[in-house]
């Protein structure tokens, strides 16, 4: 596509089309946002031109003071955004206006509810960008020519924001972008200075370049003197905002609201963080940071492609968006800036990969974090589990990732338990070990399919016959953490369904006695139904788990689990076929039954049933479905005649 295409009609990509149609119909009650987004693509223009002139100076031609202007007229009712920033050119245009090319985008529009209130605090965790300008507007035009190209390669965007827009080619003197929006008749309140004053002043106080806006003394609506005057005197611009970026400013300077905009302008969210931690290092090196925890997670958490990171800046120089290197991955959702003396300005991700400076930030970084996190748990019980129900799957990655931090993040895990039978993930390891018994040396857990599945497993009958706790893990990274967290303040982790279950010092001499001579007295029948199942197991033996169910399904001490299993397989690797111990309870009356079935066919059939019902009670798939209902079918009948 070149400049010889002058102009053409071009239609909104389908996402773009739904997500403005929810914008002008969701946003009713925050319409003043649209002038945030709009100052910070302006704001992010700017930074990429700064970068950018690091290596070729030439592109800030001779206009080399950055800054962004606001203008209104109140008479033909439009609002008028410029930037001196990076600019745009004809494909990059079509790109960024007509298409939203974000990942989690179906997602997001799947997530939509119809109900305006619970979409509009969805569009939060979205981001919204340059579409917000659809909310008080009912035409856009957009000018921009991009930094180092010649006046003839401007573009003009046009569009009412429905089903297409308008792209021409048009000279354009000056780099960057200005922003024409067309107010509604509804929301020509906008234009008038006040008013824009002061959602500037609330929203884009904190940004590093200056806000322009006319003087207040010489309004940009001519007044009866100019109409009278040949000459029209040129307005006058002064600054409106405070333009000096905010992490360089002392905390004692700033409020909390400074904080929670600044927050929204570099994670484009909606919604206040949930706390924050301002910094100014010296020594060693130098360097400052300002980092954010959400209270919302983005729709593409779970997207390993999506650049994550803080946002650079070298001697407030911006070097990049998202600077993965300062962070360890399983904090990946925190948001926030870092801003070096120590990096030289030529940075690039290569070079940061081998920065030794680099290693020891994100080391002190990520114990910040982790302290912001600690603190926040403990003083704030109601929103760190806000935060861990959004990110509480991100944080149990942090074991396997972070060896020297493992026992840190072991403090901020939380789990659901049968201390409280919740669905929801509350409790704390220092709580368990906190009500631990006297003897027991050991972090029990359990892991399954879902919740309830794990709540109703057999294999707690013993612990809830006893009163011990256990861990209920039902997430599907669950196996994989627990296996790199290993211990906690000294207790082991042990998996109930894995093993031969041992309860150490919380059995009894007595137990422990009776269950030797019931291993001893139950022989001939294991090996009886070890003869029936076949290769179906790879053991059968008596279980001491079990004080309601017949049956269960556990483990060998080496094995892998379900869980681990399924993550594997899904990832395509090939895993060696499965055999199971099948654990028989023999008080239980259906297993004595079975003990003196002598019809050997009879036999087999109940003991197929019970293998079949104990893989059930763990949430597992049968081989054969068929057979099992038709041998439970054959018994039922037996039973009815």
């Amino acid at each position: 596509m070149g400049v010889e295409a002058k102009q053409e009609t071009l239609g909104f990509q389908t996402e773009a089309k739904q997500l403005l149609h929810l914008m002008i119909h969701s946003l009713y009650s925050n319409k003043e946002i649209f002038l945030r987004e709009l100052i910070s693509n302006a704001s992010d223009a700017a930074d990429k031109l700064r970068f950018a002139a690091l290596a070729k100076p030439d592109l800030l031609e001779d206009d080399p003071v950055l800054k962004i202007t606001v203008d209104f007229d109140s008479k033909k009712k439009t609002i008028t955004i410029n930037d001196n920033g990076i600019g745009m050119n004809r494909d990059e245009i079509v790109d960024h206006l007509g298409t939203i090319a974000k990942s989690g985008t179906a997602q997001f529009l799947d997530s939509l509810t119809g109900d305006e209130k619970k979409d509009s605090q969805l569009i939060g965790q979205f981001g919204v960008g340059f579409y917000s300008a659809f909310i008080v507007s009912d035409k856009v035009e957009v000018f921009s020519r991009k930094a180092g190209e010649s006046a003839d390669q401007g573009v003009l965007w046009e569009s009412g924001g429905e089903a297409d827009f308008i792209v021409e080619s048009v000279d354009k003197a000056d780099r960057g972008t200005r922003i024409v929006l067309h107010l509604k008749k509804a929301e020509k309140e906008f234009a008038e200075s006040f008013r824009l004053r002061g959602i500037v002043r609330k929203y884009a106080d904190h940004i590093s370049i200056p806000v322009m806006m006319v003087k207040e003394d010489v309004d940009s609506d001519e007044d009866d003197k100019e109409k009278k005057s040949k000459k029209k005197k040129a307005p006058e611009y002064e600054s409106v905002n405070t333009a000096k970026a905010l992490w360089i400013r002392p905390r004692t300077e700033l409020k909390d609201e400074e904080y929670k905009e600044f927050y929204k302008h570099i994670s484009h969210d909606f919604e206040d963080p949930l706390a924050w931690s301002h910094n100014k290092v010296e020594g060693k090196l130098e360097y400052s940071s300002m980092l954010f925890l959400p209270a919302k997670a983005p729709f593409d958490l779970w997207n390993r492609d999506v650049a994550r990171g803080l946002k650079l800046y070298v001697q407030r120089v911006f070097i990049m968006d998202d600077a993965e290197q300062f962070l360890p991955s399983y904090l990946r959702f925190v948001k926030g800036v870092v801003d070096s003396n120590d990096i030289s300005l030529n940075v690039s991700r290569e070079i940061l990969q081998k920065d030794p400076a680099v290693d020891s930030m994100k080391s002190a970084l990520t114990k910040r974090v982790l302290d912001m996190l600690g603190k926040l748990k403990k003083k704030d019980k109601e929103n760190y589990q806000k935060l861990w129900d959004e990110f509480g799957q991100v944080l149990k990655e942090g074991p396997a990732e972070d060896f020297a931090n493992r026992e840190k993040v072991a403090k901020l895990l939380l789990f659901s338990t049968t201390h409280t039978n919740e669905p929801v993930q509350d409790q704390s390891l220092e709580n368990y070990v906190a009500r631990m018994q006297d003897g027991q040396d050991k972090v029990f857990y359990v892991t399954s399919e879902s919740f309830n599945t794990a709540k109703s497993s057999p294999h707690l009958e013993v612990f809830r016959k006893k009163g011990i706790e256990v861990l209920l893990l039902s997430e599907r990274v669950d196996e994989w953490f627990i296996s790199h967290l290993m211990e906690f303040d000294g207790k082991q982790f042990q998996d109930v369904t894995r093993g031969e279950l041992d309860l150490g010092k919380l059995d009894s001499e007595e137990d422990k006695k009776q269950q030797e001579e019931s291993d001893k007295q139950a022989e001939p029948f294991l090996n009886r139904i070890k003869e029936s199942l076949g290769d179906q197991v790879a053991e059968v033996r008596t279980t001491h788990r079990l004080t309601d169910s017949p049956a269960c399904l556990s483990i060998a001490e080496n094995d892998m689990g379900a869980q681990m299993r399924k993550i594997m397989e899904a990832a395509g690797q090939t895993m060696p076929d499965f055999k199971p111990v099948f654990e028989i309870n023999p008080e239980h009356p259906l297993v004595q039954k079975l003990d003196k079935e002598a019809d050997e066919d009879r036999f087999s059939d109940l003991a197929a049933i019970l293998f079949d019902q104990a893989s059930l009670a763990e949430g597992g798939q049968l081989d054969d479905p068929a057979s099992y209902i038709q041998r439970l079918n054959k018994l039922l009948l037996d039973l009815s005649q």
